[in-house]
């Protein structure tokens, strides 16, 4: 992993983070924006054939899309630890050989993936230095269908993020997160060629379920 933030992100998501987050997966089922994500594609009646999950963490989302009908999946994240989770989870639910886990960077990794009806980027942006690589490279990847979510660019979500931010330095982690601004954010999707179709949004957080404007 040649980016130096990923490598931080792999250190950061810890083993013991992967199985926390698995527990409470395998006790409560999706959560937070990984459901509100599902809930609009099924209210969209979206239903795409094939999955490229970027920043996949332990993978609820394909997890859950693999039971609705997708067939392939692409499970890509920069956490070592979360792809193990996410391995093993999927063959406990019977669908391995539907997924094709990779460990790395996606802006790295970006020319080796194909495409697939849908892209999705489940609380990636925040977790990404530079967004208008990760935004218009992901996007080109999304045959019909596109999804993220990201924090809102308000200022007690700023101002929180300076503050872990901060102890994260003071502490020796290397880990950092970042709020992008919504409206670059909303400019780039557009000028991938995607109307927003579903916009919803939290104190913290906003999504965004997107089809591709050309797309039958």
């Amino acid at each position: 992993m040649p980016n130096c933030h990923c490598a931080a992100t792999d250190r950061h998501f810890t083993p013991a983070r992967a199985r926390a987050e698995l527990a409470q997966y395998r006790q409560q089922g999706p959560s937070g924006t990984a459901r509100l994500i599902l809930e609009s594609l099924s209210d969209l009646g979206i239903a795409p054939r094939t999955l490229l999950d970027i920043g996949a963490g332990i993978g609820v989302l394909h997890h859950e899309l693999l039971g609705r009908g997708v067939g392939q999946a692409v499970h890509l994240e920069a956490a070592a630890a979360y792809v193990a989770a996410a391995k093993e989870e999927a063959e406990r639910r019977g669908h391995g050989s539907r997924v094709q886990f990779r460990h790395g960077d996606f802006v790295s990794l970006a020319s080796e993936l194909g495409s697939a009806d849908l892209v999705t980027l489940d609380r990636v942006v925040c977790c990404y230095p530079e967004l208008e690589p990760l935004v218009s490279l992901s996007a080109e990847k999304a045959e019909q269908y596109y999804a993220l979510s990201f924090p809102h660019d308000r200022w007690y979500v700023r101002a929180h993020t300076q503050w872990q931010n901060h102890r994260r330095r003071r502490g020796g982690n290397a880990f950092r997160t970042f709020v992008h601004p919504v409206r670059r954010i909303e400019a780039l999707v557009r000028a991938a060629g995607f109307q927003v179709e579903r916009y919803r949004r939290t104190l913290v957080w906003a999504l965004m379920v997107c089809r591709r404007r050309d797309a039958d």
